[in-house]
C-alpha cells in the first residue's frame, strides 16, 4: 500500500544496527591486533568485513524493497536527504581533524622542536640536534632515511582518474534526468571502473613506497600522517565504488526514474566529496 502525503512510514524493529555495531567493532579490534603483530588480527578483519557486507546487503535490501512497494513519500525522502547531508558533514569533520593535525605537526610542532616559535628556548635542552624541516622522521630519525613519492607520478595520474570519474558520474546523472537509462548505466560503469583503477594504482604506490623508498608507517611522523590520510581516503574510495556498484545494479533493473532516484544522488554526493578530499590531499600531502 502506497504512503499518502500525510503519512510517515515507520519501519519495524530491526536487528541490522546491532550487526553494524558488531562488524565495525570486529574490524577495529582486528586492525589494532594486526598493527601490533597479533596473528588473529587478520582473521578478525576478514570476519568484520564479511559482517559489514552482510549488513549492507540485508539492510539496504530492506530499504529498496520498502521503496519499490510505495511505502515512502516526500517526507521520508526528505529524511533520507537530511541523513545523507549530516553523514557527509561528519566525514568533513573526520578528514578535517586529520588535515588539522597535519597543519599542527608541520607548521607548529616541527618548528618548535627545531628551535623556533614560542617554545624555542627549550630546543637546546630537549632536541638540540633536531633540524626543523619537512618532511621529517622526527628526532632520532625513526625508521631510517626515506624518499618521497613522486608527486607527478601515480598521485598525478590518480588525480586525473578521480576528476574524470566525476565527469562520467555527472554524465550518468544527465542520462537519468533525461530518462536515458542506457547513458545512466554506461556512465556508472565507467565511474566504478575508474574507482577500481584508482585503488589499484594506490596499492601499487604503497608497494613501491614500502619496498623501494623505505617510506613506511614507522618513518616517523611523516610516514604515519601520509598513510593515515591517504589510506583513509583510499578506504572511502572503496566504499564509494561499492555504493555506485549497488546503484549500477539497480539501474540495470530500471529502479530509478527522474522523480525517484535519491539512492543515485546519495552515492553521487559521496563520490564528489571523495573527489574534493583527494584534491586537498594531493596539494597538502604530495605537492607542498
Amino acid at each position: 500500500m502506497s504512503a499518502s502525503k500525510d503519512q510517515y512510514f515507520i519501519p519495524e524493529p530491526s536487528h541490522w544496527p546491532i550487526v553494524a555495531m558488531l562488524s565495525i567493532l570486529t574490524i577495529l579490534m582486528g586492525f589494532a591486533l594486526a598493527v601490533n603483530g597479533v596473528g588473529a588480527g587478520t582473521l578478525l578483519i576478514i570476519v568484520g568485513f564479511a559482517l559489514l557486507a552482510y549488513m549492507f546487503f540485508g539492510w539496504f535490501g530492506d530499504v529498496v524493497g520498502e521503496n519499490l512497494t510505495g511505502k515512502y513519500n516526500n517526507q521520508v525522502d526528505n529524511s533520507f536527504r537530511q541523513g545523507m547531508f549530516w553523514f557527509i558533514a561528519s566525514e568533513v569533520f573526520f578528514f578535517g581533524s586529520f588535515f588539522g593535525s597535519l597543519y599542527y605537526i608541520r607548521n607548529i610542532a616541527v618548528e618548535w622542536l627545531g628551535g623556533t616559535g614560542y617554545l624555542a628556548p627549550t630546543h637546546e635542552f630537549i632536541t638540540s640536534q633536531f633540524v626543523s624541516q619537512w618532511p621529517t622522521a622526527g628526532p632520532g630519525n625513526l625508521g631510517g632515511n626515506f624518499a618521497l613519492v613522486d608527486t607527478w607520478g601515480v598521485p598525478a595520474i590518480n588525480t586525473a582518474i578521480l576528476l574524470t570519474s566525476g565527469l562520467t558520474l555527472t554524465w550518468a546523472h544527465w542520462g537519468l534526468k533525461n530518462n536515458n537509462n542506457r547513458q545512466l548505466v554506461r556512465g556508472l560503469i565507467l565511474t566504478v571502473a575508474l574507482g577500481v583503477i584508482f585503488v589499484a594504482m594506490q596499492a601499487q604506490e604503497y608497494g613501491h613506497a614500502y619496498g623501494q623508498l623505505n617510506l613506511t608507517l614507522e618513518s616517523g611522523v611523516y610516514g604515519s600522517t601520509f598513510y593515515i590520510l591517504t589510506g583513509f581516503h583510499g578506504f572511502h574510495v572503496i566504499v564509494g565504488a561499492l555504493m555506485l556498484a549497488a546503484v549500477l545494479g539497480r539501474s540495470m533493473k530500471g529502479h530509478f526514474t527522474e522523480e525517484n532516484h535519491f539512492a543515485f544522488e546519495a552515492a553521487a554526493w559521496y563520490w564528489h566529496f571523495v573527489d574534493v578530499v583527494w584534491l586537498g590531499l594531493f596539494v597538502l600531502v604530495y605537492w607542498m
